[in-house]
Formats: structure tokens, C-alpha cells, sequence
């Protein structure tokens, strides 16, 4: 059994996961996982003997941006029958759709496995303001206290989160930690790890989030392949 990621020689699939893929989404959704590994595989080897640690990393920023965006844009409802479903990032590729919660996960994945490091990664659940509605981005901090850049599947652009004023955090995490990302939010999780406005949001471990557990199961189920 081979693991299905997540290597310096890019991703590495079993046989079986690929059969599994092939069988479920068709040759384009296995197509489409292929190009995952090829995507990494390509940004290791670029040739970045001049370029500091921060560029190489803002590089990669904006290549991994572009690749998960270009995935067409399905509501949950639409593409799996149920309000909220966080996809794998395979199931993502291999269904060849997904909504922001998706995209902000395949981004956050993919940085990983080209070697950013988790404390520079974090998951946020905003408000977007020009919506209306809940909306998830990734955000990376090139020092702790910096203003992170954030990665959005509403725009090819990466910007300051300085200047993204049209988004509101509410929470936001990463593989261990949980933050809350106001003093003066009032919110919460829900047991589908919805935010909600009725009671203080106390900050933790990523595990309080019900979906988040479901996801890292099922990309764990997804190695025994």
C-alpha cells in the first residue's frame, strides 16, 4: 500500500485509490488527481537558486491560488446532496467541483506538501460583506505577527488581509489550534462547524470542529486504499 501523500517527489497514489477514482469520477476526475502530483512536482523544481525563502514562498502562493480556482464552483446542495460537506481534496479533483470551504482545504494541503509550515497556515471562516454570507479563504503569514496574505476563490489576486476589507473573520485554524479572531464577536461553533451569533466563541483545538474531524477521517480512509 503506497500512502497517498505527501512526499519531496510529489504525491503518491496506490494503484487501488487510483482505480477507486477511476471508477467513481471517470478518466477526468483521475486525470485531474494525476495533475495534482505534476502541479507539486513542477513547483519543486523550479529553478529558485536567487530567490529568498519568503519569495519562493509567495510564489508558491500564487501558482497553488491559480491551480485549485480554476475547479468549477458547486454549492454543496448542488454537487453532493447536503448543506455542508467539506471534501477531501481528491474528492474535490476527482468530482472536478467544489465550493470555498474546498478550495481553501486543497490550498491548504497542497502548501503543506510543498513545505510550508502549518504555523504559517491558517483556515478562516469569514464574512463576506459584498454577499452577504459565510465564506472560507486561507490565509499565510509570512511571520507570526505579519498581515497575512489570503488566498481566495472569488479572486486570482493574493492580498493583504489589510486590504481585503470586504471580509469579516470570525474563526480560523489550522491541523492544531483554533482561533477566534475578534474580541468583540460574538460566535460560536455549531456542531456542522457553522459560526453562529448567540453565544462567545472560545478559542481551542482544531478537533471542536465536527467537519474538520470528518475531513482529516476521510483522507486517512483514503490512504488504506
Amino acid at each position: 500500500m503506497l500512502p497517498v501523500f505527501l512526499f519531496a517527489s510529489g504525491i503518491e497514489y496506490s494503484p487501488e485509490l487510483l482505480r477507486y477514482i477511476g471508477d467513481r469520477w471517470g478518466d477526468k476526475g483521475q486525470k485531474n488527481v494525476l495533475n495534482w502530483n505534476q502541479f507539486i512536482l513542477a513547483q519543486q523544481s523550479l529553478p529558485r537558486l536567487h530567490s529568498s525563502k519568503l519569495q519562493i514562498e509567495h510564489d508558491e502562493l500564487i501558482a497553488d491560488n491559480l491551480f485549485w480556482n480554476r475547479i468549477p464552483y458547486f454549492t454543496d446542495k448542488a454537487h453532493w446532496g447536503i448543506d455542508d460537506y467539506w471534501a477531501t481534496p481528491i474528492e474535490t479533483l476527482g468530482s472536478n467541483g467544489g465550493d470555498c470551504e474546498d478550495y481553501s482545504i486543497g490550498k491548504y494541503f497542497t502548501l503543506k506538501s510543498l513545505g510550508i509550515p502549518i504555523q504559517k497556515l491558517r483556515i478562516v471562516y469569514v464574512r463576506a460583506r459584498t454577499r452577504n454570507e459565510p465564506h472560507m479563504v486561507l490565509a499565510y503569514y509570512p511571520e507570526p505577527d505579519a498581515d497575512p496574505f489570503i488566498l481566495d476563490n472569488l479572486t486570482n489576486q493574493i492580498l493583504p488581509a489589510s486590504k481585503r476589507t470586504d471580509l469579516d473573520p470570525i474563526f480560523s485554524f489550522n491541523d492544531d489550534d483554533l482561533w477566534s479572531e475578534g474580541q468583540n464577536i460574538a460566535s460560536s461553533l455549531n456542531d456542522e462547524g457553522r459560526w453562529s451569533e448567540d453565544t462567545q466563541f472560545i478559542s481551542g483545538k482544531s478537533s471542536q470542529i465536527r467537519l474538520w474531524r470528518d475531513l482529516l477521517a476521510k483522507m486517512a480512509l483514503e490512504q488504506t486504499f
